[in-house]
């Protein structure tokens, strides 16, 4: 692997890759691999030839599971999962899910060798190789935020059937989104779901769902909920369709006894901050190029981050000045995690009280 520039974790991987279903390699075959898969080729594409099966021109999900496993067993961060292999597979499953959320841009489960040099992935690979704190590896790998996202699908799936309805998920975030977007979650106008159940959202959607949600910044998330937004999937994003999400925004303000801001008013706010190509009709582009895609997004469905942005918190504006290098799911993922330590650590105390307590006379 080190010859190769690959992690070493990979060592039974390219072993397997060279030996086929021998025991023993050559060193003709090692020669004859190498002539053939990594001689004069760039790591994306070593890499690229590693994780794939046979002569496919693309690596799936199930390539990423089957190479992947050998962290598991070997990485020191993750020690502490050895005795529970079911979180190791949850573990597992969300870390390349996260590495399609990113990096597979044709959303189709298959990356390609194109997909594969376009990412950050040779580069992540090597930084796990060599920390042994695996929560310092932000990107996909990390456990505190592979556990932030179980832990907020479970808190969801009251019934615990790994299965979400509607109204498990309207209660993401205390009710922070309309019927109206769940609604368009569930038609699989935002991404087509997987749980091959009809009208049930899977773990793996949940995963695309809150990652899109807590960053609107990212490509991913932009094309998530442009989809979302667009009703007709004409590829605009026009003042009827804002409208008609904006609308049920009115009532909940309303509800609430906050200050409504009436629909024209948005209206223009929306269209100075975005500056379409085209007037009345915005694209993806156009989100893209603003910068501003997350407040255009809440504004149309998320009503606490709507008045969150709004109000303009000093404090959120000074974090985000101070960490500029973390996205906006690193600085949620962080928050929440400390959130769930604390009641995990308070659970602890209550159960330690109940058993120092004396029992009945």
């Amino acid at each position: 692997t080190k010859v190769c520039g690959l992690a070493s974790f990979f060592s039974n991987s390219l072993f397997a890759k060279v030996a086929g279903t021998n025991t023993v390699v050559s060193r003709a075959e090692c020669q004859q691999w190498w002539t053939n898969n990594a001689k004069q080729k760039d790591p994306e594409h070593r890499l690229f030839n590693l994780l794939r099966t046979g002569d496919r021109n693309y690596v799936s999900r199930d390539d990423w599971r089957e190479h992947l496993v050998a962290l598991l067993d070997t990485h020191p961060g993750l020690d502490f999962l050895k005795g529970t292999p079911e979180f190791q597979d949850r573990y597992l499953e969300c870390v390349v899910e996260r590495i399609y959320y990113v990096n597979n841009r044709a959303e189709n489960y298959k990356m390609s060798l194109a997909e594969i040099k376009r990412s950050n992935l040779t580069s992540v690979l090597k930084l796990v190789d060599e920390e042994p704190d695996i929560n310092k590896v932000m990107d996909y790998f990390s456990y505190e935020h592979f556990y932030v996202l179980y832990c907020k699908f479970w808190e969801l799936d009251t019934d615990h059937d790994f299965l979400l309805d509607r109204d498990d998920l309207v209660k993401l975030s205390n009710y922070a989104l309309t019927y109206r977007i769940v609604d368009r979650v569930f038609a699989g106008a935002c991404r087509p779901l997987t749980s091959q159940v009809p009208d049930r959202l899977g773990y793996q959607d949940f995963i695309w769902l809150l990652l899109s949600e807590e960053d609107k910044h990212s490509e991913t998330a932009i094309r998530f909920w442009f989809r979302g937004i667009d009703l007709d999937g004409d590829g605009y994003i026009t003042p009827h369709e804002m409208e008609f999400f904006y609308k049920e925004q009115l009532h909940r303000m309303d509800c609430l006894a906050q200050e409504v801001v009436q629909f024209e008013d948005i209206l223009c706010q929306m269209t100075d901050m975005v500056k379409p190509a085209r007037e009345g009709y915005i694209t993806m582009m156009d989100l893209r190029k603003c910068k501003q895609a997350a407040v255009f997004f809440n504004v149309l469905f998320n009503l606490t981050k709507f008045i969150q942005y709004d109000q303009k918190d000093p404090g959120q504006i000074f974090n985000e000045r101070a960490t500029p290098e973390l996205t906006d799911w690193d600085r949620f993922a962080k928050v929440e995690y400390a959130r769930l330590a604390q009641e995990e650590d308070q659970g602890e105390a209550v159960e330690e009280e109940w058993e120092m307590e004396p029992g009945p006379p």
